[in-house]
């Protein structure tokens, strides 16, 4: 036997075998940033947005913040150094003068009222509203427009309303044989609040009208289709039905108007300056008072500083006892 005959042969390919390719020349492999490159590109990225916005709030908003804080503390007349540094007297002030805890009042007041008067108005108008009503669009214009008008136009406008002897408001009360007060709506101290209040309702109530709006429209035709196939009336239907699925936006508007009225400022300005006799006075009335026109800065400050505390804890304990249900996540 020879060699040949045992040693391994190389068969060729057969029929219908494939042949694979010479392998060709390897290219290079691209290699891409590292495992932190991104990370770092994005961040930069979001700084590069937000830096304008973090610039304009600490400009506008962190910088005053801490010019009136320090201006708490000390006597200063709005001009020269401030070198008199009394601690917290400025604050011991605020707080122990009648004024401005009568101005607390108010503005507890104003809140208390727009949650009582403005929101079953606004949301009874908004239910009638979200029905076929012919003219509904430009009703719903109409309603919406005083919350577009600025705040001093809308002042002056219900000046020159309240106006006594020559204002409108009192010659409708002529008309239908009443007598207007002496002094007016906005000059005697027990109807100057309401008159006011009046005023806010007329300004701000499209705001609710708008927000109730934008949340009934969410709410799924299947729902009306189902209570009334059991046999609910269009009453039973609203309040058991839709009124409750409307809870995230009337509380939503509950918190911006609790804020807005703890804030409340210009309209009041215009109307009453905050009299007569403090009677419709608010913490921001009160600050402008002591600062701009009796140079009180350190006063001013200090009741700034106050005001910013209320509002951030009526705030925080909003957020954590009934913003809470909307914020939490499901599951």
């Amino acid at each position: 036997m020879s060699l040949s005959s045992i040693a391994p042969t190389a068969a060729g390919p057969e029929p219908g075998d494939t042949v694979a390719a010479p392998p060709g020349p390897r290219r290079p492999r691209r290699r891409g940033p590292g495992p932190g490159a991104g990370s770092w590109r994005t961040r930069l990225e979001i700084a590069v947005f937000v830096a304008p916005a973090l610039a304009l709030m600490g400009l506008f908003i962190a910088w005053p913040v801490v010019s009136a804080v320090r201006m708490s503390f000390y006597r200063w007349r709005g001009f020269g150094p401030m070198d008199d540094f009394v601690g917290l007297r400025n604050y011991e002030r605020v707080l122990t003068d009648d004024v401005f805890t009568q101005a607390v009042g108010h503005n507890f007041v104003i809140v208390v009222l727009s949650i009582l008067i403005q929101l079953p108005l606004g949301l009874a108008v908004a239910l009638l509203l979200n029905r076929r009503m012919r003219g509904r669009g430009l009703v719903r214009t109409l309603i919406f427009v005083p919350y577009v008008v600025a705040e001093v136009i809308a002042g002056v406008i219900w000046f020159q309303l309240l106006l006594p002897e020559t204002g409108v408001a009192d010659g409708l009360i002529r008309g239908v044989g009443l007598t207007p007060p002496d002094q007016g709506f906005l000059g005697t101290p027990s109807l100057a609040l309401w008159a006011v209040f009046g005023v806010l309702t007329w300004k701000y109530l499209g705001l609710a009208i708008l927000l109730f709006l934008a949340g009934l429209q969410s709410v799924p035709d299947e729902i009306y289709e189902a209570a009334a196939l059991d046999g609910a009336s269009w009453w039973q239907t609203q309040v058991r039905v839709v009124v409750p699925l409307l809870g995230p936006t009337i509380r939503t508007w509950c918190f911006l108007s609790m804020i807005g009225s703890i804030q409340q400022f210009d309209v009041v300005w215009v109307l009453t300056g905050g009299g007569p006799a403090n009677a419709t006075t608010t913490m921001a009335t009160y600050l402008l008072t002591q600062g701009t026109q009796r140079g009180n800065y350190g006063i001013a400050g200090a009741a700034s500083v106050v005001l910013f505390v209320i509002g951030v804890v009526m705030a925080a304990l909003y957020q954590r006892f009934v913003l809470r249900r909307d914020t939490r996540p499901e599951g």
